[in-house]
Formats: C-alpha cells, structure tokens, sequence
C-alpha cells in the first residue's frame, strides 16, 4: 500500500473516532449535531465518498456497540453524502452545510419512518414526518457548529495539506462563502 493510501486510510479512521467519541457525548433524544459536525467538517476535507463512508462505519459502531436504534444509519448517511456532493460542486462551506440539512434533515428523516416501522414492527403512533423536526435541528446545530470551526480551520498548512490527499488540486483551497 503506498503512502497516499494509508495517509487516507488512517485520517478516515480518525475521523470515524472522533465522530464515534463525541456523538453520544453531545446528543440530544432524537438528535445528533456532533454527526453534522463531522458530516460537514468531513466534507471539506475527505470529499463526498470518503465521507459517506465515515458516516455509514460511524453509524454501524454507534448501532452495534451502542445500542442506537438504525436512525444513526439513516440519519447519518445521506446528510453525509449529500454534504460531500454539496462541497464538491460549490466549493463554499454552504453547499456542505445545504447538504447535511437536506441529507440528514429531510431524506434521512423520512427514509427513517420505513425503517424504524420494520425495526419495531408497529407503525402505531408514527408518521412520516416524526423525525423530520429533530432531525432538522440536530443537521442545523451541527451545521452552524462546523462551519464555526471550519472557518477558523480553513487557512491551517494542516488542513490545506489534508485536503489536498483527498481531493483533486483543481477543486482549490477551501472557501466560506
């Protein structure tokens, strides 16, 4: 394995740590900004594929060790790639933010009613939209939280440096409006 692939391999497998470690710390009942933190911050930095794959091992551990119902896979997983998507063709910490809100907050919301139906088996009491306002919440916080550290990220040789391993040099240094 050459150098660039286990330089990648082993922020991936930070990135994925850190979001295991802060998530639960940080969590509301129905609501995970510390994923959208990660999810945006990710964005920037890994790319769109890298990213969801962050998100998809992040919420495979959190389901499997932590007992957190597969609302962290749906949740987690198209606020993610949507975020990569969105950074990728505008180049602006916006287009991950718009992401991660759409992603998590809508798609991951509404793709988590089908879900949650077939894991609970009952739909008693449940609509469509019951994740939708906590889901938008936490994708919104965490949005607004990562664009703060991005901001002041941004500049760093380190991150510049990191940025670069992940995505091409024609998508140029990271932008905040």
């Amino acid at each position: 394995m050459n150098s660039s692939k286990t330089q990648k391999l082993t922020i991936l497998a930070m990135m994925i740590a850190l979001d295991v470690v802060l998530s639960p710390i940080f969590r509301i009942e129905g609501m995970a900004p510390m994923s959208s933190v990660l999810n945006v911050i990710g964005a920037a930095m890994l790319g769109p594929y890298y990213v969801a794959i962050m998100a998809l091992v992040c919420a495979i551990i959190r389901m499997t060790m932590m007992g957190i119902p597969p609302l962290a896979l749906t949740g987690a997983f198209f606020g993610a790639l949507l975020a990569g998507i969105g950074y990728r063709y505008t180049h602006k910490i916006w287009g991950a933010m718009l992401g991660e809100i759409i992603g998590t907050g809508l798609i991951g919301s509404l793709a988590s009613f089908p879900v949650m139906v077939w894991f609970t088996g009952n739909s008693n009491g449940m609509y469509w939209f019951l994740y939708t306002p906590r889901f938008f919440g936490g994708a919104i916080s965490g949005s607004i939280i990562a664009f703060l550290v991005l901001y002041k990220l941004k500049d760093t040789r380190t991150f510049l440096r990191v940025q670069s391993l992940f995505q091409e040099a024609k998508h140029g240094k990271l932008q905040s409006k």
